[in-house]
């Protein structure tokens, strides 16, 4: 199995907590017969509503990561350039879910923009212009 693969799958673990902490927050927040119910006049706010975002944006972040690291296993195209731009992206995207929750709104766009400048590169790469 290639970094790059290895990385998406700790990418996905990753998001596993990420689903989990914004859970519990929004648990200690507004309890738990909120949580069960349909949803629909719930509202949160602080952490778990900038958790609930950064769990939606990353989301994201996995369907366009996705193809490209299949891609890359796939066609078996790895080099030490697409697994340290996989590597830097777990890191990044996983600044970017910390400052999220804990408000740190700077930060976390500089950790959005590194993760989303690894998924650009990667594709660039694997259409040969890297």
């Amino acid at each position: 199995m290639t970094t790059e693969l290895t990385s998406l799958f700790v990418f996905v673990i990753l998001l596993l907590l990420l689903i989990l902490a914004q859970v519990a927050t929004a648990f200690f927040q507004v309890g738990l017969t909120p949580l069960v119910g349909n949803r629909e006049n719930l509202i949160l706010s602080g952490m778990p509503s900038r958790l609930e975002r950064a769990l939606n944006n990353s989301v994201i972040a996995l369907a366009l990561i996705t193809p490209a690291v299949l891609a890359i296993q796939l066609l078996q195209a790895s080099t030490p350039l697409s697994a340290s731009l996989m590597l830097m992206f777990v890191v990044a995207r996983l600044a970017h879910a910390i400052c999220y929750g804990l408000g740190i709104a700077w930060f976390r766009t500089a950790a959005w923009l590194v993760g989303f400048g690894c998924t650009l590169l990667l594709y660039l790469k694997l259409l040969g212009a890297m």
